[in-house]
């Protein structure tokens, strides 16, 4: 193994190769390939345990940071991408800059993975682009009252309010599916 791994030996047999894959419980592609991926068979180490499964990754592009408290500039991003579970069903990230989310439990530099839409539910927390300004909020929309209130999640913060002719400066990018923190 010292051999191969210091490049000594770079033609090894498919038996061994497939030896090898089975000891490390890896994917015999993966020793090939340098990519790691865990095979998904009856003996994977994963089925050993109710709690712990493969992790499949994906990018998903990050296109700027979000303001949780005053909106701030809508400043895109598209050269930067975050690698996260390919089960998180969002088309982009953004990250938190602020507080006014905490009691939804996003903090300042958390990522929130948005999936576009142009609406969300009452209640559902979203992107929303006021002008040229993003903040993240939960949405509450009153079509007959031509209203929406934009509610922070900590009560430092008043809600933010707009009726009429003001909705038209206002666009939803999408709602916010999952979020990920750093220990």
């Amino acid at each position: 193994v010292k051999k191969w791994e210091d490049g000594f030996i770079s033609n090894m047999k498919r038996d061994k190769i497939a030896e090898l894959a089975k000891v490390l419980k890896l994917n015999p592609v993966s020793l090939i390939t340098g990519e790691e991926t865990v095979e998904n068979t009856s003996d994977s180490i994963f089925n050993d345990f109710d709690n712990i499964r493969p992790l499949a990754l994906k990018k998903f592009p990050m296109v700027g940071e979000i303001a949780c408290g005053k909106p701030i500039f809508a400043d895109e991003d598209h050269e930067s991408y975050i690698m996260a579970d390919t089960d998180i069903h969002a088309d982009f990230c953004l990250k938190a800059k602020g507080d006014s989310m905490i009691n939804a439990r996003i903090f300042d530099g958390d990522i929130v993975f948005i999936k576009q839409m142009p609406m969300v539910e009452n209640g559902e927390i979203a992107a929303v682009i006021i002008d040229n300004e993003a903040t993240l909020k939960r949405v509450y929309y009153y079509p007959e009252k031509h209203k929406l209130i934009l509610n922070p999640e900590n009560p430092a913060y008043e809600p933010l309010v707009y009726i009429n002719e003001e909705l038209d400066t206002i666009r939803i990018l999408g709602k916010a599916v999952c979020f990920m923190s750093s220990l």
